[in-house]
């Protein structure tokens, strides 16, 4: 063969490689999504309800794993050492911006090592006390942390979580002393609420509902900018102390070097995902609320949330190392 005829063999099978490529579609098989905590939690049912949501429109299933431990770090890992080919994914809580102050060690670059494709759902932390608390508002709890400084604690469901740094922005801002009391969980936390070894507690909403509808505890304030759909009764603590704002957020992320026009489309698929009336009616059941953004949105986020929070986080001296 000459070697004129070897490159014309070379060009055509190249091209049609190509062509074979650009005709299958993603996805053409199973996708994976990580999830970094248990099963039966709050980022589990996320990943799950969206799982099944985009599974019928791609019309390929959806594998959930759980690859809980180290705050997210673990299920981090796997997916960044994943190929770039979309068909491994994770869905991360708002923790995964602040990692890199709590474990100085993280086998990643929690910006450089990640694709972002969508801001999923929001969802308050809400400030709770006893149904017979003398706390009747947050402004209450604030004169007496004033007037006697380190009589007072808060639960919350473990170093570094959402709820323990919604705490310490409270003692930041309001320029308080309270003592933060970590437990293995927001459950225990409010089972100790209810016994009346703490005084308060942050707490997520979905695990502050059931007790908050049987009226065994009491809201005093949620950590959102604003009052919540959710709770639209129960002010938010920026009303008594201006600027303070905090939230619970889940997002899906790919591993760097994904391709532009897949990025693009697992976004868009995930924000059709979440504007289905099915998937909104089982978010709002557990205080969520669906949000769906561009890659460059929740690129933006994970970025503010990373600069607001390090300096709370070195200030208070936390490491879950």
């Amino acid at each position: 063969m000459s070697r004129w005829s070897r490159r014309a063999v070379c060009v055509a099978a190249i091209f049609a490689s190509g062509v074979t490529s650009a005709q299958t579609p993603f996805p053409s098989k199973a996708v994976h999504i990580l999830v970094p905590y248990a099963a039966g939690g709050g980022v589990d049912i996320l990943a799950r309800t969206l799982g099944d949501a985009v599974s019928r429109e791609w019309g390929q299933s959806v594998i959930v794993e759980n690859r809980p431990g180290a705050g997210g770090v673990i299920a981090s890992q796997v997916l960044v050492t994943s190929p770039p080919d979309g068909y491994t994914l994770i869905v991360v809580a708002s923790g995964h911006a602040t990692n890199p102050f709590l474990y100085p060690n993280i086998p990643y670059d929690t910006f450089r090592d990640f694709t972002p494709i969508s801001l999923l759902a929001t969802s308050p932390n809400i400030l709770l006390v006893r149904a017979d608390s003398p706390f009747k508002s947050l402004a209450d709890v604030l004169s007496q942390a004033r007037a006697k400084p380190g009589s007072l604690s808060f639960g919350h469901a473990g170093t570094g979580t959402s709820t323990h740094l919604a705490g310490e922005l409270l003692k930041s801002m309001a320029k308080i002393d309270i003592k933060p009391i970590s437990y293995k969980g927001g459950a225990p936390a409010i089972n100790d609420l209810l016994g009346g070894q703490i005084p308060m507690s942050f707490n997520n909403a979905p695990e502050a509902l059931g007790q908050l509808k049987a009226g065994t505890l009491r809201a005093l304030a949620v950590t959102t900018a604003q009052r919540s759909p959710l709770l639209p009764d129960v002010p938010a603590i920026s009303e008594t102390l201006p600027g303070y704002a905090t939230e619970v957020w889940w997002a899906v992320l790919g591993p760097r070097g994904m391709p532009s026009d897949l990025v693009a489309k697992l976004s868009r698929d995930f924000v059709a995902a979440l504007n289905t009336d099915a998937v909104k009616q089982r978010l709002a059941k557990f205080g969520d609320s669906p949000v769906g953004s561009t890659p460059q949105q929740l690129d933006a986020k994970i970025h503010a949330d990373y600069d607001k929070w390090g300096p709370i986080i070195k200030a208070a001296g936390i490491s879950a190392d």
